[in-house]
């Protein structure tokens, strides 16, 4: 069975290091984007099954980056979750009506975040 992608699109590196670890250790290989723009570029040759996205980031925010995703007939599928401090109601309401499969919210714990994850894929 062929390794399930993930990218993990954030720009506070020790949620980048803990969600990088976990992934690896659950057997996904893992690409790494510190904004919009990085994740934009890996996914111009990589499509991963699931998309870890941030909201609040520089350069391209995680609502650009979803339109971008799901606009792109090659990464329309991959499943999105946005994994964001931002927490208020119309926050959630816009980032789902966009099109995101789910949205957790900071802080986190890992073993949700994975779980979630597995329910996606099922």
């Amino acid at each position: 069975m062929s390794k399930k992608k993930i990218l993990i699109v954030d720009d506070e590196p020790n949620i980048v290091m803990s969600l990088e670890y976990t992934f690896k250790k659950n057997n996904f290989e893992v690409f790494i984007a510190r904004d919009g723009a990085e994740a934009i570029e890996i996914l111009k040759s990589k499509v991963p099954d699931v998309i870890l996205l941030d909201i609040m980031m520089p350069n391209i925010d995680g609502y650009q980056t979803l339109e971008y995703i799901r606009k792109n007939d090659t990464t329309k599928n991959s499943k999105v979750i946005f994994l964001t401090a931002k927490n208020k109601g119309s926050d959630i309401e816009k980032g789902l009506a966009m099109g995101v499969d789910k949205y957790l919210t900071k802080p986190f714990s890992i073993k949700k975040v994975m779980a979630e994850i597995n329910e996606l894929m099922i």
